[in-house]
């Protein structure tokens, strides 16, 4: 297999599954950091995203210039700290994807 060509740019989604109790819990830290995870250096885009047909699900999608980036902020203070107080919460573990689009570089090719 070939290595998969990129233009650098990383899509991070992130599921979390909360203890229904505690979802309140998560919306008040998402909703005191997202404006400084935004303005962090690298990234272009974030949402928080709930599943229609379970409340306590939840995914972040987030752009990233690079995977230095999106590794510069899993190393940050910012980072340790939401994720410390977040991860209490969860009813099951998390899952995460760092993905590349596709659809930009077919249209490079074309």
């Amino acid at each position: 297999m070939s290595p998969i060509e990129t233009n650098g740019k990383i899509i991070r989604v992130v599921k979390m599954e909360f203890e229904e109790s505690r979802v309140d819990d998560f919306l008040n830290i998402f909703a005191a950091s997202k404006d400084r995870i935004k303005s962090f250096s690298g990234c272009t885009h974030l949402q928080l995203l709930r599943d229609e047909s379970d409340p306590a699900v939840f995914f972040t999608y987030s752009h990233w210039n690079s995977n230095d980036d999106l590794e510069n902020y899993r190393r940050s203070d910012l980072f340790k700290s939401v994720w410390s107080n977040t991860k209490k919460l969860f009813r099951s573990s998390p899952q995460a994807w760092s993905l590349i689009d596709q659809t930009a570089l077919m249209s490079e090719a074309l």
